[in-house]
């Protein structure tokens, strides 16, 4: 898996390109909703094989997944620009299982659950696989994995947001 802080900084990235006007709230539920799938590795404690469907990477890491969580927050919240809320969401909760199948660890990605069971990954996987446990994280393995997200996940961001930024810029004050 990709750290939360790679999961963050997506979701991050994802509501401030989209998102023009609940920045706070749904910011933070963006965040939320990226770092969630991974609340999976609880099945390892309730001894749950990592290849069954509600095991790591699986249901929660899942299409169907993100599509419900985002629809059941969107709709809890009853906002009234509800389709600006379920993209965020959508994508923020979906950007998980992209990012993990972008890792060089792990038995895949359950993408179909509950349709299909198979687990993928992508054929390029330049992400180094994050440590489950903070001790861990703070080791040789977690600054290699550190480094790799600053590479692959937070300067194309900062690439995104910068893009972003400068249309903003560029709609507010047109050049005659």
């Amino acid at each position: 898996m990709a750290s939360i802080f790679g999961h963050g900084l997506v979701a991050y990235t994802v509501a401030k390109v989209i998102d023009k006007k609940h920045l706070k709230l749904l910011l933070f539920l963006a965040i939320l909703s990226a770092i969630l799938p991974d609340a999976d590795v609880i099945a390892f404690k309730l001894r749950i094989a990592y290849e069954a469907p509600l095991g790591h990477r699986g249901f929660s890491h899942s299409i169907v997944f993100a599509l419900l969580w985002a629809a059941a927050l969107t709709f809890w919240l009853g906002k009234k620009d509800r389709v600006i809320y379920f993209i965020v969401l959508f994508l923020s909760t979906i950007s998980h299982g992209l990012l993990d199948a972008l890792t060089n660890g792990g038995k895949g990605v359950g993408f179909f659950i509950p349709f299909d069971n198979t687990r993928y990954f992508f054929p390029w996987r330049p992400i180094q696989v994050s440590p489950i446990g903070i001790r861990d994280f703070f080791s040789e393995h977690g600054l290699q994995v550190i480094f790799s997200e600053l590479k692959y996940i937070a300067v194309p961001c900062l690439i995104v947001l910068t893009i972003s930024a400068l249309l903003k810029k560029t709609k507010a004050f047109p050049r005659n």
